[in-house]
């Protein structure tokens, strides 16, 4: 299973949350302390629950299922592409079209209309029509290809979601939720957790902290599209040498992981790896009991 190191979360910056006061209560639980008037995440929560999502994604994937991959920020745009496509996952990466998932059907007509749009452009149809109905046709395909390149081949409803930044995805996340679809999301202090089926706690605007989780999630993807593969070939009757044979990267991936269950047991002294200076018990968190006070810091 794809893992993710104590290491690898500070240097991606992971536990930076917002100021303090852009928070959302409900994240009260994940926050470890403040400092500077920036809230610090609790990143021993953060491990446990990304093993958790990352168990989700690999079990679901080895099921043949499949998972939409979304982040329509600056700063997950590339990172969202690159991984789904290295996964062999669907992506929206430039604009969620309201009603993707909940008006699928109609959805799908535009879809068509781009595959359409790219045939003509191929097969010589072009050629046939004028400058200017060329110049307008294309006008379209780049439209459509702008908000559906990532889903073009997509036949069905995914069976998840795997997001970034719940907050500014707000209608992917409704939208499935209305539809029954499971969110795995990486949640900063800023958002609303009770709507994300998997929680990953961690800074949702840093790109090295978005790339490190969309490159890990992608992983566990991969892994769960080989086992679906070793399935299929025991059940086809393939011999266990026969398949040591034609994936020997897999051998090596075992062997390279032999040492990471310790570091799921990983336990590090946040405040004194980040160098100190961190208030554990902030007035806003202690006093989060008392609904005038909720309402007031919200």
């Amino acid at each position: 299973m794809a893992t993710i190191t104590m290491k690898e979360l500070l240097e991606a910056g992971v536990h930076f949350g917002h100021q303090t006061k852009r928070w959302n209560p409900r994240m009260k639980e994940y926050i470890f302390g403040e400092r500077n008037g920036i809230y610090i995440i609790d990143l021993q929560k953060t491990l446990k629950m990304f093993k958790e999502a990352s168990k989700f994604v690999t079990d679901l994937t080895g099921q043949g299922k499949v998972i939409l991959f979304v982040g329509t920020k600056r700063q997950a745009q590339d990172a969202i592409a690159e991984e789904a496509n290295r996964c062999g996952m669907f992506y929206i990466n430039q604009r969620w079209l309201g009603g993707l998932l909940t008006n699928w059907i109609t959805v799908q007509k535009s879809v068509k209309r781009l595959q359409e749009l790219d045939e003509m452009a191929t097969d010589g149809r072009y050629e046939l029509l004028t400058k200017k109905e060329v110049i307008r046709l294309e006008r379209e395909r780049k439209h459509l290809q702008a908000n559906l390149a990532g889903i073009k081949n997509m036949r069905r409803l995914p069976d998840a979601l795997f997001v970034v930044d719940s907050n500014n995805e707000a209608i992917a996340v409704k939208e499935a939720r209305k539809l029954g679809i499971p969110v795995v999301a990486v949640v900063d202090t800023n958002c609303d957790p009770t709507v994300v089926d998997y929680v990953i706690p961690g800074n949702d605007d840093a790109l090295r902290a978005i790339r490190l989780f969309t490159s890990k999630i992608s992983d566990s993807v991969v892994e769960g599209v080989q086992m679906a593969g070793d399935k299929r070939a025991a059940d086809a009757g393939v011999t266990a040498d026969e398949q040591l044979e034609a994936a020997p990267v897999e051998v090596s991936g075992l062997e390279a992981g032999a040492d990471e269950p310790a570091a799921d047991s990983e336990v590090v002294d946040l405040e004194a790896a980040l160098g100190g200076g961190i208030r554990k018990a902030p007035g806003a968190i202690a006093a989060i009991d008392e609904p005038e006070v909720a309402e007031h810091t919200l």
